[in-house]
């Protein structure tokens, strides 16, 4: 049987690099020995991918993608498809499952600096998924044509409008239309279900090779293969990733899944922060809903959106709102020219990279809160206080990151 095995595998070989591969990114691709719990993320985020595009491609097979039937065929598929309701479920539950392990993944860079050198090109490939990402997550939300579906996309379609010179021709350009309608529907559905799937996995192809081109960052933020074994130049500090690291992320996917299910079996709508309640309404164009906002992985940045409340410099205030909340995006970017650090890790970076980060995570919760409530003087004095902390973790970073007192960087990971 061995024999056999290994004669379809040479097969194989002389027409497809399929050991070579095989090794290069598994068996002989060597991973820091100390990766710690805040690794998973990467591996669960491939998990969900999977999931969504498998969930996706079931859903397709029974979605109408006009504007009279959309809502009727989500209901069809929730009521008359045979595990419909699963199908439907694991997808929505899994939209907000990706943020969650994305958002996760992020933070664990800000705190280990996988941005630096060699990895800004990593980091920017990473960036470019997230903004995918975000238009995916979009564009998905529209299709179910709920009450929440149709004025949030009037939300979004007002922004893109408002771009000065570009904003209307863009706006007519994505809608297919010069307003939401049955041709705007069509053309989110092909958005979500083939353009931007085919970029996000060709971004994720793009990221894997890149990472195993540079190799993994670790919680001490040394790159290992400056450490070698003289004999067989293999990194001191390094393991082969299968099977040592596939074993580990095993036992993470089996957590995971714990809490997916759970969610997904006695909790799917989240009490309306995964699934809104006014979306499980048909949508009606004369009918406003009393509170428009976004699902929660974007309330932080509506509430930025809503911070800016008069004109500045010849510029409205809607203008300016629609740019801190694509700048907030995008100042992630700009990360591996900000940290001037002589160290990676926050292991080893002082107070104040620790305390700006703490107030920058803290500036990302009150802002996402913040989002889901109906605008008030308070809350938007909050917003406006919030929105200066997030952006002064970023724009102050060349210098306290540069003052700050460190802790020398061990020759050797310390496991």
């Amino acid at each position: 049987m061995s024999k056999r095995l290994t004669a379809v595998i040479g097969w194989i070989d002389d027409r497809f690099p399929l050991t070579s591969n095989w090794k290069a990114h598994l068996t002989e691709y060597y991973a820091p020995k100390n990766f710690n719990f805040w690794y998973y993320f990467g591996s669960l985020a491939m998990l969900v991918l999977v999931n969504q595009l498998l969930t996706g491609i079931f859903l397709t097979m029974n979605y109408k993608p006009d504007v009279n039937m959309a809502f009727a065929s989500v209901e069809y598929i929730m009521r008359d498809v045979n595990f419909g309701w699963l199908i439907r479920y694991m997808h929505s539950t899994g939209a907000s499952m990706f943020f969650v392990v994305v958002y996760l993944h992020m933070f664990r860079g800000m705190m280990y600096g996988p941005y630096r050198k060699p990895r800004e090109l990593l980091w920017l490939i990473g960036m470019g998924l997230f903004l995918v990402l975000m238009m995916l997550a979009f564009t998905g939300y529209i299709l179910p044509w709920g009450q929440m579906s149709y004025w949030g996309a009037q939300v979004i379609v007002s922004m893109i409008g408002a771009i000065p010179l570009i904003g209307q021709p863009l706006s007519n350009m994505l809608l297919g239309d010069f307003m939401l309608s049955d041709a705007a529907l069509n053309r989110f559905f092909a958005y979500h279900v083939v353009t931007l799937p085919v970029l996000l996995v060709t971004l994720v192809v793009v990221h894997v090779l890149a990472l195993h081109e540079v190799g993994s960052n670790n919680p001490d933020g040394i790159d290992i293969k400056k450490n070698r074994n003289s004999k067989t130049d293999i990194p001191k500090d390094g393991i082969p990733f299968h099977p040592y690291y596939t074993v580990k992320d095993i036992f993470g996917v089996v957590v995971f899944l714990i809490v997916f299910c759970a969610i997904l079996f006695f909790a799917p709508e989240m009490g309306g922060y995964f699934l809104e309640y006014n979306n499980f309404v048909p949508a009606n164009t004369l009918q406003t809903p009393d509170h428009i906002a976004p699902v929660w992985y974007f309330t932080p940045y509506y509430s930025m959106l809503r911070a800016v409340t008069i004109n500045f410099l010849w510029i409205d205030a809607k203008l300016w709102g629609i740019l801190l909340m694509g700048g907030s995006v995008v100042i992630f970017c700009f990360l591996p020219w900000l940290d001037r650090s002589p160290v990676n890790s926050i292991r080893y970076k002082g107070p104040y990279f620790k305390t700006a980060l703490v107030l920058f995570v803290i500036s990302v919760f009150v802002l996402g809160w913040l989002g889901t409530k109906t605008p008030t003087p308070l809350y938007t004095l909050l917003a406006q206080i919030f929105t200066v902390i997030y952006f002064a973790f970023f724009i102050l970073m060349p210098w306290y990151s540069k003052i700050d007192k460190t802790k020398p960087e061990p020759e050797r990971v310390t496991g």
